[in-house]
């Protein structure tokens, strides 16, 4: 299972803290399922959320980026990306973790990333944070934000 070895939850203190949950809006059930995580450890951390819909994965970085470069001290990015019969997948799949990974590093502030790269339904609604799943990768997105926020924070850049 991917969870396997992921750290122990800690209470998060993000207050004062902005961040910016940046979402996709195909495979609805899945992609509401991590946004509803999402928030749930945002609002548990204390800190305020803003959050911004796009079209799907391929539009997440340049939408979290803006939002960075507006004022959040975190942005997470969800999307859900279902495996296919064409190479679409893996061309959105690097897009979008390619272009987090660049959002991150030329703003200096965290990206959680919360993007589901999947064979097929089945494991993104067991990784959707829904009642009948086994993991909730929209909060464990979020709390990876927020843990680097504060790092960052406490080493005096965030």
């Amino acid at each position: 299972m991917s969870g396997e070895g992921r750290p122990a939850a800690q209470d998060l203190d993000g207050s004062g803290l902005t961040v910016a949950v940046v979402h996709g809006t195909w495979h609805p059930v899945i992609a509401e399922g991590l946004l509803a995580g999402a928030r749930r450890a945002i609002e548990a951390a204390g800190a305020t959320a803003v959050e911004y819909a796009v079209p799907g994965s391929f539009e997440l970085p340049v939408v979290a980026k803006a939002a960075l470069l507006a004022g959040a001290d975190a942005a997470v990015a969800l999307g859900v990306i279902i495996r296919g019969g064409t190479p679409h997948f893996e061309y959105v799949s690097s897009a979008a973790t390619d272009g987090l990974t660049r959002v991150a590093l030329d703003t200096g502030k965290p990206v959680g990333f919360g993007v589901l790269t999947l064979d097929d339904e089945e494991q993104g609604l067991d990784r959707a944070g829904l009642p009948d799943s086994r993991e909730d990768k929209g909060a464990e997105a979020a709390e990876a934000a927020l843990r680097t926020a504060l790092v960052l924070r406490a080493i005096g850049v965030g």
